[in-house]
């Protein structure tokens, strides 16, 4: 573990800290998780392709307990419909915690819809969709995952797009003891990704490009031999160490982001889990509660 100086835009700004040191080099963090022959790499930029053969994805080396995970990333250009680029951190098994960034493929001048989820102790089931406020297949824009004991954070662009709050004391379970990997993907879904399934994917267009580059991970690793009873105990503050993400100022969005998000939900936000009764006819609790 090293000290770093972390700079954590739109949170705060040259706190010295434990951290670890992020990189933005793939293969330091990151391997491939399935199909590496559609895998292309070109200077610093790392292409996933998806064909009528196969997908591809990738995963960090290490698993993680609290911190922020930024990977900037160009989606599919042109006619993407049916397909679908994932980001997102999970840990194992079936009560597993998982922060989820899909990425819903469109037909050619359509919006990319962007689907997030949260899943605790293997319950997910709390699904947003939004459209971007730009056009991302044109160019890179970062996408992050923060996280510590008090909320998750999905930011588009620096941009908080979803807070995921800690609300135990309301009854509702939170993930903050379980270490969790990070993972990309491509893959087809075109039974539901493109206005619900009706919109197929045309492998006339194959292959589907995603384009990736920046990778960033400035969290706490945890070894393999850490107990699982022990995770969460190594990864917060303390006399004799302080973390980043552990700050009082990171306990809650700041004014300015707050309404970034309200901005968000306002303009951009096209479903929300909280709202559809016909799903939920008795409101989810932490919805009632939730200010995201």
């Amino acid at each position: 573990m090293a000290v770093s100086v972390s700079v954590f835009l739109g949170f705060f700004v040259g706190l010295v800290v434990v951290g670890l040191v992020s990189s933005k080099n793939f293969d330091e963090l990151f391997q491939p998780s399935w199909a590496v022959d559609h895998f292309g790499y070109e200077g610093d930029l790392l292409k996933l392709k998806l064909d009528n053969y196969s997908g591809a994805g990738f995963q960090s080396k290490s698993k993680y307990m609290f911190g922020k995970v930024t990977i900037q990333i160009k989606l599919v250009e042109g006619d993407s419909a049916g397909t679908v680029t994932a980001f997102y951190m999970s840990s194992d098994g079936p009560n597993h915690n998982e922060f989820d960034f899909e990425f819903l493929g469109n037909t050619t001048g359509e919006p990319y819809t962007v689907q997030t989820n949260v899943y605790v102790n293997g319950v997910g089931n709390r699904e947003q969709r939004l459209n971007l406020w730009f056009d991302p297949t044109k160019d890179f824009h970062s996408y992050s995952l923060f996280w510590n004991q008090r909320q998750v954070v999905f930011m588009v662009d620096e941009t908080p797009v979803r807070v995921h709050t800690n609300l135990e004391n309301r009854g509702v379970p939170f993930p903050k003891d379980q270490a969790m990997g990070v993972y990309s993907s491509i893959w087809n879904a075109d039974d539901w990704a493109t206005q619900g399934g009706r919109v197929k994917t045309d492998w006339t267009h194959a292959p589907f490009v995603t384009t990736y580059k920046g990778f960033e991970i400035d969290a706490c690793e945890i070894p393999k031999s850490v107990a699982t009873a022990d995770i969460a105990k190594k990864c917060s503050s303390s006399e004799e160490k302080k973390y980043w993400w552990d700050e009082p100022t990171l306990s809650e969005l700041s004014v300015h982001q707050s309404h970034q998000l309200w901005w968000v939900k306002a303009h951009h936000m096209v479903y929300d889990y909280c709202t559809d009764t016909a799903r939920f006819p008795v409101t989810p609790v932490e919805c009632v509660h939730h200010r995201h």
